[in-house]
């Protein structure tokens, strides 16, 4: 996995990959907006091009984006899904202005009206947001959830349902969330739990979609379905469940991102990074020949 961390466009989005930089990040994860509003304003033509140029340079490896959290595509008809398939579609450009491939969306919340009405109400949404920003090849990578309250995607089955309803599932991709597999009872903590967890992404949607990872320690139980994310080793999932899924071989090149808290100075980052750095396992040197 390409470790690295959400950080901050305060003062440009190209300060992202500055701070990323900064802690020898392999990829990274922002906010093409502020992720509490509905709606922003576009990027600088500067500030896009700046952003591009040090992109370019390839040091960080993927920086990829995080949709806003008022999003929900799975609600009922209304001002609020109205707002967030503009939201979304809004992202969406400004993704694409900056040269970032997806954007990683919380399914959505059904409030009520059941699973499977939430579930055709997101692939609906998809399918209009997709038509309306049709020339953008940004892609949505849906997460995994912990199933608070009425969220979907705590079962990879939902995301599955998601793929077969959409109409152009090559515009779409998950991002897997160890918090979130973890509160919503999926057992990573032993390579079998893992491995199970991804045989079901494998079988269900294709390990082919898998666009990144975050890594995320658990503040909660196992089924808690409640989404608090903990620093690598200080949570209940614990620090040696990190060590088959760092080195999970299916993903040696898949963006893997923390979402920990951080102070401005970024030393809980670097903590977090050391821990999963230190549990790769050091390849072997090729053999020099006689």
């Amino acid at each position: 996995m390409k470790l690295g961390s959400h950080m901050s466009t305060a003062g440009g989005a190209w300060k992202a990959i500055e701070r990323a930089r900064s802690v020898d990040c392999e990829s990274t994860q922002i906010f093409v907006k502020s992720n509490m509003q509905w709606f922003g304003k576009p990027p600088k033509p500067a500030d896009a091009e700046r952003f591009r140029g040090e992109l370019a340079k390839g040091d960080v490896g993927t920086v990829f984006g995080h949709a806003g959290y008022l999003i929900n595509l799975a609600g009922p008809d209304g001002d609020n899904l109205d707002k967030s398939m503009e939201s979304l579609s809004q992202e969406i450009e400004f993704a694409n202005t900056l040269g970032v491939p997806f954007l990683v969306l919380h399914p959505g919340a059904h409030l009520g009206q059941g699973e499977e009405t939430g579930v055709k109400r997101i692939a609906k949404a998809l399918n209009q947001i997709f038509r309306a920003t049709k020339k953008s090849p940004v892609r949505i990578a849906l997460e995994n959830t912990a199933g608070q309250g009425t969220c979907l995607g705590h079962q990879i089955r939902h995301l599955a349902d998601i793929f077969e309803k959409v109409k152009q599932p090559e515009r779409l991709g998950v991002c897997l969330d160890t918090a979130h597999f973890f509160a919503a009872g999926y057992d990573i903590r032993k390579p079998k739990g893992w491995d199970a967890a991804i045989g079901e992404v494998e079988k269900m949607i294709g390990l082919d979609q898998v666009l990144a990872f975050h890594l995320n320690d658990s503040k909660t139980d196992l089924y808690s379905r409640v989404d608090r994310h903990d620093h690598i080793g200080h949570g209940l999932i614990g620090k040696n469940a990190f060590k088959h899924i760092v080195n999970d071989a299916r993903f040696t090149d898949t963006p893997a991102c923390l979402e920990t808290p951080k102070s401005p100075d970024l030393h809980e980052d670097v903590e977090n990074l050391n821990t999963l750095r230190s549990l790769r396992k050091k390849r072997r040197a090729p053999r020099k020949r006689a």
